[in-house]
């Protein structure tokens, strides 16, 4: 429902932040509402093209930072190599990294003041009433999927009750293995809405446009 009001509003015309024409990258304003279910890759995929259009995006393809494991007929795909080459832009127009190794290494630009929505909004962090830093990539610090069979892409984000995924801090602070990385701080408690709200996040993911 929140997304389809966002849809409405921005062909009325009463969207008060129209991105800037570089933005290529972004946190959801809104997850899909089914917990980490995004309908695998693809309907993830398309949740980001949606949103960035209802911003005014016009970049063409738009792609999820999303890892998947290795499960029956699906291969093993890394966040990093879904994302294009850079340099990624926020919805202000700021760049937040060059390429793929300038956004895995310590001298990226992400944090809570650049992390922003695709409608140029800042997402609450470690403080703020509701938390909600954690973001979710199934990823390891490097973009990579983790290996083995452990469950840390909630069943390949399709599932919205058992399982667990790893989330980033997009506010680089809190706690976890690693309380100040945007992309790999820690695994969820589990896969629907209410667990991911209850240790901070909301079900939100990072977008970057391809083209």
């Amino acid at each position: 429902m929140k997304v389809q009001l966002l849809f409405v509003m921005a062909a009325a015309g009463l969207m008060a932040q129209t991105a800037d024409p570089k933005m290529s990258f972004f946190i959801t304003s809104a997850g899909s509402g089914n917990g980490a279910d995004l309908g695998g890759l693809k309907g993830a995929d398309e949740h980001c093209a949606k949103l960035a259009k209802a911003a005014g995006s016009k970049k063409k393809q738009w792609r999820a930072y999303l890892s998947q494991q290795p499960e029956g007929k699906l291969k093993a795909v890394n966040a990093k190599d879904r994302i294009g080459k850079g340099p990624w832009y926020n919805s202000k127009g700021v760049e937040v990294a060059k390429d793929v190794a300038d956004l895995h290494s310590d001298n990226n630009k992400l944090g809570k003041q650049n992390s922003l929505t695709e409608l140029g909004q800042v997402v609450n962090g470690r403080g703020d009433t509701p938390n909600q830093h954690d973001i979710l990539t199934g990823s390891q610090l490097d973009g990579t999927v983790k290996p083995g069979t452990e469950d840390s892409t909630c069943k390949n984000w399709t599932s919205h009750g058992e399982g667990s995924a790893l989330v980033g801090h997009h506010d680089r602070q809190g706690g976890g293995q690693n309380p100040t990385s945007w992309n790999s701080a820690h695994a969820s408690r589990g896969c629907s809405q209410p667990n991911l709200v209850a240790t901070g996040g909301a079900g939100r993911f990072y977008c970057f446009a391809t083209k």
